[in-house]
């Protein structure tokens, strides 16, 4: 995918003296006294902003935070929190505007933010009359908030379309990146995990990357699905018993290239959802009709701890047990160890994969750690996103 990147336009030095408006994605978890509790995004984005003023630009970034009402502002919808941060890991005081959509005061050199961008009215919707005011107060639109991605809002779809320039910040570029390398041009066996506890929600995925994948690793209450329509017995597990047709097609679609959905040989059994429950490792064919399948079992694990060793690539999103309790956390452990081991280049997303991950202490090992939640499933489900769409377009003039 072709779009026009910032840091070549930095690198070709068209960015001195520039009005820029960085979207990045700031949208970081607060207790109830507004204290940040997660800096992670606010760190991600601080490279997009360092480029930009040191190639002397007038720099502006904003961002949503929460779920404000548009045209109400609240003072809990204020990024002031995130602007205090932000200046802490700059060095510097960073501003912050509000009701900023008619004119914006910034000096090259200088950066301000601007305030929580979906209190703007027409925002979701993409109003265009707010877009245009938008990109009327830059001279370089830089979407750097993968997070976003998937939703064409007047601040990454919008301004856009009407931006003098439009491109990619280095964490949008590098998510471009890591997802052709893992999906459009992949080195094989590709090998994806695809976990949690429902097959509904993850169902079109499954079903894009049957016909793409070599390996198709199912787990949770996914796999409890699975178990269920290749006629095993699960007790009372969470699964899906109006989807085995589904499950069935994607298991006959993988069948019919020569690759397959290995279903769990063994499975670790309790009788209640607890972390102090007692964990019974059993064969898949022995589950009794009040056990809860809660993680897979060793054997399982090791083998498909061997398939990812010997992967060429690896899409890794979900869980494969209740991992937050130490009895049923055998099966992501190993997996997340084999990735780790893997020579594989490995792209990993989703909240509860990125906590495996920081539990592992495998980031190290994972060759990208995706930022977007949403954004992320959506390019597994094989759809463009919109903020790649836009920018694409525009780079092809």
């Amino acid at each position: 995918m072709k779009v026009i990147r910032f840091a070549d336009l930095v690198a070709q030095g068209q960015v001195a003296g520039k009005r820029v408006f960085i979207r990045a994605d700031l949208n970081v978890p607060q207790d109830d006294a507004g204290n940040i509790t997660e800096d992670t995004r606010v760190r991600a984005s601080v490279p997009c902003i360092e480029m930009a003023l040191k190639a002397g630009a007038a720099v502006m970034v904003t961002s949503h935070l929460g779920r404000p009402t548009e045209g109400e502002f609240k003072p809990e919808d204020s990024l002031a929190p995130v602007a205090k941060r932000m200046g802490e890991l700059l060095g510097r005081e960073v501003k912050l505007l509000a009701n900023w959509v008619d004119g914006v005061q910034v000096a090259p050199g200088e950066v301000v933010m601007l305030e929580n961008c979906r209190v703007n009215k027409g925002e979701k919707k993409n109003n265009e009359e707010l877009a245009k005011k938008m990109a009327a107060l830059c001279d370089i639109f830089v979407h750097d908030a993968f997070g976003t991605a998937h939703r064409a809002e007047a601040s990454t779809y919008g301004i856009a379309q009407f931006a003098p320039i439009a491109c990619a910040g280095p964490l949008l570029a590098a998510e471009i990146d890591a997802i052709s390398k893992a999906l459009a041009n992949p080195k094989r066996p590709l090998v994806a995990i695809v976990a949690g506890s429902k097959v509904s929600t993850k169902l079109t995925i499954l079903q894009a990357l049957a016909k793409n994948v070599d390996g198709l690793i199912v787990g949770g209450g996914i796999a409890n699905t699975f178990m269920l329509a290749a006629g095993l017995k699960i007790g009372k597990s969470l699964a899906e018993p109006d989807l085995l047709g589904e499950a069935t097609a994607v298991i006959a679609a993988m069948k019919a290239r020569g690759a397959e959905v290995p279903i769990p040989e063994d499975v670790v059994c309790a009788k209640r959802f607890a972390a102090d429950a007692e964990a019974t490792v059993k064969a898949a064919t022995d589950v009794a009709d009040d056990d809860l399948i809660l993680d897979i079992g060793p054997k399982t694990a090791a083998k498909l701890a061997a398939q990812l060793k010997a992967a060429g690539t690896i899409v890794w999103n979900g869980p494969v047990g209740v991992f937050e309790f130490e009895a049923f956390e055998g099966g992501t452990k190993a997996i997340a160890e084999a990735i780790a081991q893997s020579s594989a280049f490995s792209i990993a997303g989703g909240g509860d994969t990125l906590a495996a991950i920081a539990k592992y202490g495998i980031e190290k090992q994972v060759g990208y750690i995706s930022t977007g939640g949403g954004a992320f499933l959506e390019v597994l489900e094989g759809k463009t996103l919109p903020a790649f769409e836009i920018l694409s377009k525009r780079a092809a003039g």
